[in-house]
């Protein structure tokens, strides 16, 4: 695998993605108003969803988005089946701004095109679809614990503010 200088990579699964370009994770909650009264009530957090812009470079390029597609359609295969094994099964998502496990591929988009003819666009959204409380519980501490850590880690000083002079 093609390793940038000092880029630890996004994993979908066990897919590592080296150049991601942009990862927008969204989650909110359910608002409803309160039986005749004008208060309102978060209800449930909405589904969690992971949106993933990156470039597949290197030799290996057709292999990753090879691993890709098959992670999407064996999730799709057992959400289809619906099998006992959809209660363990789930994509994790690791990155460096989350942890998120129980992780379903539900668009997956390539791009090949003229102006990069030695890479390919990659476009992910996931879905959060919990399976089990144990799992969520498991994945909720997991982000929690690298939230700590990257708490933890030391990191570079705020930018200095330049002084503006008026030229000569």
């Amino acid at each position: 695998m093609s390793v940038l200088s000092g880029n630890p990579p996004v994993l979908v699964g066990p897919v590592p993605l080296f150049a991601v370009q942009s990862m927008v994770l969204s989650d909110g909650y359910k608002i409803e108003r309160v039986m005749g009264s004008r208060f309102l009530q978060a209800l449930a957090p909405t589904a969690k969803t992971i949106q993933i812009e990156a470039v597949l470079i290197g030799q290996e390029r057709l292999l990753i988005k090879k691993a890709l597609e098959t992670l999407a359609l064996a999730t799709r295969w057992t959400a289809a089946a619906a099998a006992p094994a959809l209660a363990l099964a789930g994509i994790p998502v690791v990155a460096g701004m989350t942890v998120s496990t129980d992780m379903q591929i539900t668009d997956l988009k390539f791009t090949h095109s003229v102006s990069k003819r030695e890479a390919l666009d990659v476009s992910i959204t996931l879905v959060h679809v919990p399976r089990s409380a144990i799992a969520e519980l498991a994945g909720e501490a997991l982000d929690l614990a690298l939230a700590v850590a990257t708490a933890a880690l030391p990191s570079s000083p705020p930018p200095n503010p330049v002084t503006r002079a008026p030229g000569p």
